[in-house]
């Protein structure tokens, strides 16, 4: 009889932990990349009368066990240009206030006085900063802390390529207006200044046509006696570049132009006018159409200051500057862990690993099963209101029924007692 009452004490234990990992999960219900905690129940080691095991009266259960769920929860646009959001596998890395790593699905960051990239209770955002070549984030190397650039001048980088995609028209006529074309296209000089050249175009003959650039003498310290570059373009019948001919590499063809003796007192340029697109296809056609351009391009900057800085999709941080130009400066990294749900819980809705974590697998989005960061968007809470009342309905009956059990042996006690007087 006696061991009723701590079958019946074991529940109302298991069933009041039931209550707590509820009551959590629906405090949590706002929580952003709140992942909520399932309660598991197991019996007892039971007790066998007779030595048959037909006779197993049990003792009861043992206090609750609640895992965190790492289910993907919904995922909701943000006007914040610093919230992100993992669609996938994957938590984010951070460094804690003791140095060592935590992991969270909660995406709403913000900056530091230092111009950190941290969460909101200050842990900071791990990631990559350092830039290729190319322009791309170096992935290989050891994470660190992504500082945001704030308030900085991105000094002016000179021209060295540029093209201009456009069509000469077959039917010209030599000699005639019809028979010439031309274009203005702006670069930039080392200074960050805007110097404009003129691609001039004239027919000589039926698919051909000979071509100039120029600047304006004003540009110069000494007036020019000739033009920058000058050559011929020929066409074949179906209006396709023939020469300059590009074998492979596609700039095989490109054509340079030297520009020295600036008057602003910038650098000589040396640049090159690129006369086929990446795949080795030619820029230029020559069909019944009129000469126009239809699209040109240039790799030059001027001087511009950072207007502002966000986290796009791919977890890249992207600065904006005043020229519209953007610039990627840094990586979010991404840890893969293949049971997450031995996660261990350090509050502010971050976790670290405990000794049933495996290893973590940092990486960027995307690689190695890892999930897609989605920029201006935050995860929202997995809790279930419903199930969570279901539950607490439940556990409640089962409290009250494990209570009742506890009356009802202490009058049969209390009656056994009785039976001696």
């Amino acid at each position: 009889m006696f061991t009723t009452f701590q079958t019946a004490l074991s529940a109302l234990n298991a069933t009041s932990a039931g209550i707590d990992a509820t009551s959590n999960n629906l405090a949590n219900l706002s929580t952003t990349g709140f992942k909520a905690s399932n309660v598991s129940f197991q019996d007892l080691v039971t007790q066998s009368l007779g030595g048959t095991g037909h006779v197993q009266p049990g003792a009861g259960v043992v206090r609750a066990n609640t895992t965190r769920s790492f289910t993907q929860g919904a995922i909701a646009a943000s006007a914040s240009g610093l919230d992100v959001a993992i669609n996938g596998d994957g938590l984010f890395v951070l460094k804690g206030t003791k140095g060592t790593l935590e992991f969270t699905r909660a995406g709403n960051f913000k900056t530091d006085s230092a111009g950190m990239l941290t969460t909101i209770t200050g842990e900071r955002v791990q990631g990559w900063t350092q830039i290729n070549p190319d322009g791309t984030v170096n992935t290989n190397g050891a994470i660190g802390d992504i500082q945001i650039p704030t308030g900085s001048l991105r000094q002016p980088l000179a021209t060295q390529n540029f093209s201009l995609d456009l069509n000469l028209n077959s039917g010209g006529q030599v000699g005639q207006p019809t028979g010439s074309f031309s274009q203005p296209m702006q670069i930039v000089d080392s200074l960050g200044n805007t110097q404009t050249l003129t691609v001039g175009f004239t027919k000589t003959a039926n698919n051909a046509w000979t071509y100039a650039v120029s600047i304006p003498a004003s540009a110069l310290t000494t007036a020019p006696t000739a033009p920058l570059a000058t050559g011929s373009l020929t066409f074949d019948s179906a209006g396709k570049l023939l020469t300059p001919a590009a074998t492979p590499p596609a700039t095989s063809n490109n054509i340079p132009i030297s520009i020295t003796g600036l008057a602003d007192g910038a650098a000589n340029l040396s640049i090159n006018w690129n006369l086929n697109n990446a795949s080795g296809t030619p820029r230029f056609t020559q069909i019944a159409q009129p000469s126009q351009l239809s699209a040109n391009a240039q790799d030059g900057a001027e001087a511009a200051t950072l207007v502002s800085v966000g986290l796009a999709d791919g977890g890249t941080v992207q600065a904006r500057y005043s020229n519209g130009q953007e610039r990627t400066v840094g990586q979010l990294a991404i840890a893969a862990i293949r049971n997450p749900e031995s996660l261990a819980s350090v509050g502010s809705n971050n976790f670290e690993v405990s000794a049933l974590t495996a290893l973590p697998v940092i990486g960027a989005p995307e690689t190695g099963g890892r999930g897609k960061v989605l920029g201006n968007s935050l995860e929202s809470s997995t809790v279930d209101i419903a199930k969570e009342f279901t539950n607490l309905i439940i556990y409640q009956r089962g409290y009250q029924a494990n209570a009742k059990v506890i009356t009802t042996v202490d009058q049969i006690s209390q009656e056994t007692i009785a039976l001696k007087q």
